[in-house]
């Protein structure tokens, strides 16, 4: 999908349906989330970040890594749709700023401005860039993870639905375009397995990544099908049951703003 195609009202939708369910199967997205703050622990400087903006932030994965890791003073959160708030009830120290990230101003003067597995979204990735360098302070700091060409590979040879993902090279190219000096750049692929491929869509459907088919409809003929192509994907245990394999595709980025 190319990114100019991205509808932001069905992505808002989309994840907004899955908003229970989300905590509960986004397995590889909690990883990932885990993975960034050990980075940012070792690339940050000091843990006092003064203001920090998240965006994109769901359910909470790493926001609430990011308080426990971090001393902030101030904590503002961005997410597309504003029923995420309900995932925060219990914390009064957050503000927010709800809405399409690209649309909206940012906050100034910030510290650290932080996201993990939502930037893949955005239909113009350096406008964004250059945003967040103008938001950040000298010396600030904008860590994030966002997806690579590999990520959900089996669904998109299967059904055609996927976004269009960036490289490694072309995002620090952006990225030193911004502005940023990149300290850290590395990907990981974390292989999810399930018993059947029907519960690798159950699986796509409560973590809310059905925001990508703007088009596709399934009919009993067509999950058949899939069920039934999906075998290519299929590898057995050692027990010797099969299991279906499931591709994410995380790149993991710690950048400094320096102009």
């Amino acid at each position: 999908m190319n990114p100019s195609q991205i509808d932001k009202s069905r992505v808002a939708l989309r994840f907004a349906q899955a908003g229970q369910s989300y905590t509960e199967h986004a397995i590889a997205q909690k990883q990932i989330c885990q993975y960034l703050m050990q980075l940012m622990l070792e690339h940050l400087p000091i843990q006092h970040q003064a203001r920090v903006f998240e965006i994109g932030c769901g359910s909470g994965n790493l926001s609430h890594l990011l308080l426990q890791n971090l001393q902030i003073d101030q904590l503002i959160l961005n997410d597309i749709y504003a029923d995420v708030q309900r995932h925060f009830a219990q914390l009064q120290q957050i503000d927010w700023r709800i809405g399409d990230i690209e649309q909206l101003e940012l906050p100034a003067q910030l510290n650290l401005v932080t996201s993990s597995s939502a930037l893949q979204w955005m239909t113009d990735l350096r406008a964004v860039f250059n945003k967040i360098a103008c938001a950040l302070v000298q010396d600030g700091f904008f860590c994030f993870s966002i997806f690579g060409q590999q990520n959900l590979k089996e669904i998109k040879a299967l059904t055609g639905q996927g976004l269009e993902y960036h490289t490694l090279p072309e995002l620090e190219h952006v990225l030193r375009q911004s502005g940023f000096d990149v300290l850290h750049l590395s990907e990981q692929i974390k292989t999810l397995h399930f018993s059947h491929p029907k519960q690798v869509l159950q699986h796509l459907k409560a973590t809310g990544v059905t925001a990508t088919s703007t088009s596709h409809r399934w009919t009993k003929h067509s999950l058949q099908q899939f069920y039934h192509d999906y075998q290519q994907f299929s590898e057995t245990d050692q027990q010797g049951q099969t299991q279906y394999l499931l591709s994410y595709h995380p790149i993991y980025c710690i950048a400094r703003r320096t102009t």
